[in-house]
């Protein structure tokens, strides 16, 4: 059972849970390098909005646990990469810069540096974060925290350009995490998405895939809210092997599988589909 909280409405609990991971405390090595990371990571994910102001680098510098030099260091690189703008004077700060969409040769150069073993191994790690995240919203969510998540989901459906899909899609992610009250799990999707997220532009292109990748978030939000936390886990473990498992099939050059059967939904059917593609 879920443990006894206020009965109101808490829209946007979730959507807060994974900005306060954006901003909690960074670890002690290499601190710049794990700021430019954390708050690229952000922006890339739309967990921080285009043209929004960050926090002064009094306080942000505080939030993150670094010091002020460190700081400055991180948003000098993050502005080298074109993820922060800033202006001097009055009304000035570091607003964040929306990346454009990666060229598609790039990302298919970016998936050529990985091998088929690697993909899958991250996809594995990935599913299980994913899936232990779905299984603790399940049993600690309140109604009110998955409204982030029907919402992003629904703007997946609508999204008219792969970038902003693969964005939504890892934003769910996150924002699942994030309505586990975890902080360590939602902070291993943030990063994750850093290893696979824009690499999602590549295979969220085809409108039937589309579709089947909305309707499995959805599944895993009535789970979570039918208290389901097995049947929870397994969806969440689904939607990222099935993902995975296209990226592989693209990284081996294999034929379109769209028009294939649906695998059935449990936690090693991609995986089958994935090694499939090898023989």
């Amino acid at each position: 059972m879920r443990p006894n909280g206020r009965s109101e409405d808490r829209d946007g609990a979730g959507a807060g849970a994974a900005r306060r991971a954006v901003f909690a405390p960074v670890d002690t090595r290499a601190r710049v390098d794990a700021v430019v990371r954390r708050i690229g990571d952000a922006i890339e994910l739309g967990l921080l909005a285009d043209g929004e102001q960050l926090p002064g680098e009094t306080e942000l510098a505080g939030q993150l646990g670094v010091s002020t030099v460190t700081l400055r260091e991180a948003l000098m690189a993050l502005r080298q990469q074109g993820l922060v703008t800033t202006r001097r004077g009055r009304g000035g700060g570091s607003f964040v810069t929306l990346p454009d969409a990666p060229p598609e040769e790039r990302l298919r150069a970016r998936l050529a540096d990985w091998s088929t073993e690697e993909l899958r191994d991250l996809g594995d790690h990935w599913a299980a974060v994913s899936g232990a995240a779905a299984l603790l919203a399940a049993r600690r969510t309140q109604p009110g925290d998955l409204r982030p998540l029907a919402r992003t989901v629904d703007a997946l459906a609508a999204a008219g350009d792969p970038a902003t899909r693969s964005r939504l899609y890892g934003r769910f992610h996150v924002e699942l995490a994030a309505a586990a009250q975890s902080a360590r799990l939602t902070r291993e999707e943030v990063a994750l998405q850093t290893d696979l997220g824009a690499l999602l532009c590549l295979v969220l292109d085809e409108p039937d895939h589309l579709d089947d990748v909305a309707d499995r978030h959805r599944a895993v939000i009535s789970a979570v809210q039918d208290e389901a936390d097995e049947r929870a886990r397994t969806l969440a473990e689904t939607c990222v092997r099935e993902s995975v498992g296209r990226l592989i099939a693209l990284r081996l050059g294999a034929p379109d599988r769209t028009n294939e059967p649906r695998p059935e939904e449990d936690t090693h059917g991609q995986e089958h589909r994935a090694r499939g593609g090898r023989r």
